[in-house]
């Protein structure tokens, strides 16, 4: 077994056959630019610093 991380191709793949999902040869390079652009997104969200004394707000209020 190896560490390799899937390409976002490959990934989009597996996760396309595992939900039974037709892929369209057509469609996949829309799909993958869609996907690394959601990846640089929630990068942006995931690697933001949060400092160890916040804590998760009791109830949401717009």
């Amino acid at each position: 077994m190896t560490d390799k991380k899937p390409t976002v191709a490959e990934y989009i793949d597996l996760v396309a056959a595992v939900v039974n999902l037709p892929l369209q040869p057509e469609h996949q390079a829309g799909v993958v630019a869609n996907f690394e652009r959601i990846q640089a997104i929630a990068q942006l969200v995931t690697e933001f610093p949060l400092s160890e004394d916040i804590e998760a707000a009791p109830v949401f209020e717009p």
